[in-house]
């Protein structure tokens, strides 16, 4: 398959639907609705001349609803009113008691409510196709159709206050009948682990990531550390595979953790707990930091695993120590190995094993807390240091500082030693970004938690958008509903909101997002403003970058041919643009770019566009260049696909030219 027929999934799977794109919902109510559509790749029109309606309360039913809709209107509509009825959904005299349904997006998914709903069994139009039911009698409790060039969706009743208490799939559903999302964002990240994907096909893997909107794969490189001629092989088509498809991939390390090998190699350099064991906790093995000579073989041993790998950047995460209970759990407390007590001894003349002994006043607990978040300091700034060395070998290489959100749950800086205050004034002498990671005592809490964070991270650097938050998408511990992991609208209103508070948005992990989310899991992470449309044009105001769905061939943006047309999307840099229909050109196309676009533009058979990356970016023409320039200087081109063509392009701002 050529890269124009299978670029931008999304697009292709609206290809033949009527596009979602606007949305209205009723006056001066108090609705979900707006999160619920905003989030899955539609934007506000506010009262009138939308493509999506949702109905209100007890709508009557009047007779223009039908011609609205065999015109090409979606409508919405929740339990039993005239209008659902005059629609084909008609309240039965039975109730059914409903707490547990069955989606068909996922039916291996238990989907349960926080209390039970009393709700009546419908009659449904026979042409409907029922998306959900009660979990034990079978009543559909979500349905639709289509009629003409539009479609109905049915609810039994509300989706609840946020809008993904009872209905994850709603938006799937949407999209099934011929309304899904309209422009998407593919800036995400997603963490990656070998020991998942061991049987996985690279290609296959990497094609997937890329049509979900994701740019870059953070690959767990501990299993990597050593070399194994058999995992260094899956590693190299892995990379391959994603720079292909217009993946870059990052080393993702875990110091303290090193690799199994190297915790087997050297029992003399094993961190320590409060009660001096060995710091084998949970699946990471930590090794002591502190000591020189084990620094010495960390550092040379990251760096022959950073030669032997084509990696466009690293991940420094969770560098910092145990546990999450802090000095609570001395069976789980790190840093006591020999070398970190004789620092603090030095410093304070007693040895820090004394907080569970002689000294378990809290003045002598602070005092080694204290002097813990500051070596954690130290260790990061250390490590980023040696990350930089690695540019010396890959010139390209962006580096990514993971650390645990201590703000939100301020207790993480007791815990564990992380203390963002400290290390963000570090962006003022390094370049990386800084990765906060949600901590697993908030994972319960709602989408509106990311713009607090963001809030309380504004004020300790100017170097906001160096800023990214790491969503983990797994099974809470928490009472969550109605799914222990996040999915569907719950996690589309997660990434959005995080989006719309961070420039970037990570996801832990990729093997975590289940496969009905995939189709909408870019649109979530576009931050549009404003859009609208009509049979010639689009306009749009947007955050950042976002690709616009697009089924007119050829494109003039802002009155001016365009480049970067694929099949069907174009691809736009942030702000306000108006996309018009044009015939399509012959010449040489822009089907994808890794980067942050500034500009493009088209003289003749020739384009030019502007870019911005962190680290190497990827571009993919839909054919080879028969020249190619970067700043005016010719490059070789060559394609790293054999059918199409994916470039890669250097580090920094830059612009490309090609025909």
């Amino acid at each position: 398959m050529h890269l124009q027929d299978r670029v931008f999934a999304f697009g292709l799977l609206l290809s033949s639907a009527c596009f979602g794109g606007t949305f209205s919902v009723p006056a001066g109510s108090v609705s979900p609705w707006p999160a619920i559509l905003s989030s899955a790749g539609h934007a506000s029109a506010g009262q009138s001349g939308a493509d999506i309606y949702v109905a209100a309360a007890n709508a009557a039913a009047t007779s223009d609803w039908k011609a609205r809709i065999q015109n090409g209107a979606a409508l919405i509509l929740e339990g039993s009113s005239p209008l659902a009825q005059s629609l084909g959904f008609t309240a039965t005299g039975e109730t059914i008691s409903v707490i547990h349904i069955v989606d068909e997006h996922n039916p291996a998914v238990p989907v349960i409510w926080s209390k039970v709903v009393e709700i009546p069994r419908y009659q449904i139009p026979t042409e409907a196709q029922v998306f959900a039911r009660d979990r034990w009698t079978k009543a559909p409790v979500v349905a639709g159709y289509k009629l003409g060039a539009g479609a109905v969706l049915w609810l039994a009743a509300g989706p609840g206050a946020t809008g993904y208490e009872r209905f994850p799939y709603l938006m799937q559903a949407l999209a099934d009948l011929g309304f899904g999302a309209s422009f998407r964002a593919s800036n995400l990240w997603a963490f990656f682990d070998y020991s998942y994907r061991t049987r996985a096909d690279p290609d296959y893997l990497a094609e997937r990531w890329r049509s979900a909107g994701i740019s870059a794969l953070h690959a767990a490189s501990w299993h990597f550390y050593d070399s194994d001629p058999e995992r260094d092989e899956y590693l190299r088509k892995l990379i391959e595979a994603c720079h292909r498809h217009g993946i870059l991939v990052y080393a993702w390390v875990e110091l303290p953790h090193v690799s199994e090998q190297f915790w087997n190699a050297h029992p003399e350099w094993r961190e320590k707990t409060g009660l001096l064991q060995d710091a084998q906790l949970d699946w990471r093995k930590l090794m002591n930091l502190q000591n020189p000579d084990c620094v010495a073989a960390v550092r040379a041993g990251l760096r022959g695993m950073m030669e032997r790998f084509d990696w466009d950047g690293i991940n420094l995460a969770e560098l910092y120590f145990e546990s999450l209970e802090g000095a609570g759990n001395p069976a789980r407390f790190t840093p006591m190995n020999a070398d970190a007590r004789a620092a603090f001894r030095a410093q304070t003349g007693w040895d820090p094993l004394e907080i569970w002994k002689q000294r378990t006043d809290a003045v002598s607990l602070r005092q080694f807390l204290d002097f813990r978040a500051g070596l954690a300091r130290q260790m990061q700034e250390d490590w980023l240091g040696v990350a930089e060395q690695f540019r010396a070998v890959r010139p390209g290489l962006d580096i990514v500082l993971t650390h645990v959100d201590d703000r939100f749950d301020a207790g993480m800086k007791d815990a564990i030693g992380a203390d963002a205050g400290r290390v963000l004034p570090l962006l003022d002498t390094h370049s990386f970004s800084f990765l906060i990671e949600d901590p697993a005592t908030v994972w319960n809490l709602g989408p509106q938690r990311y713009p607090e964070i963001a809030k309380r991270y504004a004020p300790l650097t100017p170097h906001r958008d160096k800023l990214a938050i790491d969503i983990n998408i797994v099974d809470r511990y928490q009472d969550v509903y109605p799914t222990k992991q996040q999915t569907g609208m719950e996690l589309f209103e997660l990434v959005h909101m995080a989006a719309t508070a961070f420039p970037r948005v990570a996801l832990y992990f990729e093997n975590s997002i289940l496969k009905p989310d995939l189709q909408l899991l870019g649109a979530a992470a576009a931050v549009v403003s404003s859009y609208s449309r009509d049979s010639r044009r689009v306009s749009i105001t947007a955050a950042g970058d976002v690709e616009v769905a697009w089924s007119a061939g050829g494109a003039l943006v802002d009155g001016k041919a365009w480049p970067m047309v694929a099949q069907a999307a174009v691809r736009l840099p942030g702000g306000t643009h108006v996309v018009e229909a044009a015939a399509k050109r012959e010449g040489i196309a822009v089907v994808d770019l890794n980067a942050t676009l500034r500009s493009a533009s088209v003289d003749g058979k020739k384009i030019r566009f502007r870019y911005a990356s962190d680290s190497r970016a990827i571009v993919r023409f839909d054919r080879k260049p028969v020249s190619l320039e970067v700043d005016g200087q010719a490059v070789s081109g060559a394609c790293v696909d054999t059918s199409d063509c994916a470039v890669m392009l250097p580090r920094g701002e830059h612009e490309v030219s090609a025909q």
